[in-house]
C-alpha cells in the first residue's frame, strides 16, 4: 500500500462526486435516507464545498489510483470536522481509512479536537472510529426509523 493525499480543487469535483456516489449508494439503498446521504448530492454541491475558505478536500490515492476522499472543515483554530470521508467499496477493508486518519492528523498537527459523525447502525464504522480514539459525544440524530446519526470527537490536547 502506497497511500497519498492529493489536495483537490474544483477541477476534481466530478471525480470526487463519482467516487462519493459509488461509495455511499449501498447505504442509500439500505437506509433510504434521501435527504442526508452523500450519494444523493449534486456535483454542484461538491463544487460549492471545494470553494469554501474553511474546507480542504483531498483525494485518497493508493499507488496513484484514486480510492476515496476526505473533507476537512475548520470549525475554529483548534477544532476540525471530517465530513465526509469514504473509501470505494472495492478498496475497503485494507486499512486505508486508518492510515488516512494518521496522515491527516500529521498534516493538521495543531488540531486539539477532531469531530465526525456516522451511522449508529453501521457497527464497522463505529468500531473503526473508536479504534482510532474517537469517543461518542452522547449526541445522536434520528434520520428515519432505520437510521440514527451518532456524533464522535477525538481530543488530542
Amino acid at each position: 500500500m502506497e497511500l497519498s493525499l492529493f489536495k483537490a480543487g474544483v477541477a476534481e469535483a466530478s471525480v470526487i462526486h463519482d467516487m462519493q456516489v459509488k461509495a455511499f449508494m449501498p447505504l442509500l439503498n439500505k437506509y433510504q435516507d434521501f435527504e442526508t446521504n452523500p450519494a444523493n448530492e449534486t456535483v454542484e454541491r461538491i463544487i460549492d464545498r471545494l470553494k469554501q475558505q474553511f474546507t480542504d478536500y483531498y483525494i485518497i490515492k493508493d499507488s496513484n489510483i484514486s480510492v476515496g476522499a476526505i473533507r476537512i472543515v475548520r470549525k475554529d483554530n483548534e477544532t476540525m470536522l471530517i465530513s465526509p470521508v469514504f473509501i470505494l467499496p472495492e478498496h475497503q477493508g485494507k486499512g486505508i481509512a486508518q492510515s488516512v486518519f494518521s496522515i491527516v492528523e500529521n498534516i493538521y498537527n495543531h488540531v486539539a479536537v477532531w469531530e465526525l459523525a456516522t451511522i449508529l447502525q453501521e457497527r464497522g464504522n463505529c468500531y473503526l472510529y473508536e479504534k482510532l480514539g474517537y469517543q461518542q459525544t452522547g449526541e445522536t440524530k434520528e434520520i428515519n426509523d432505520r437510521m440514527t446519526i451518532v456524533f464522535y470527537e477525538k481530543r488530542l490536547k
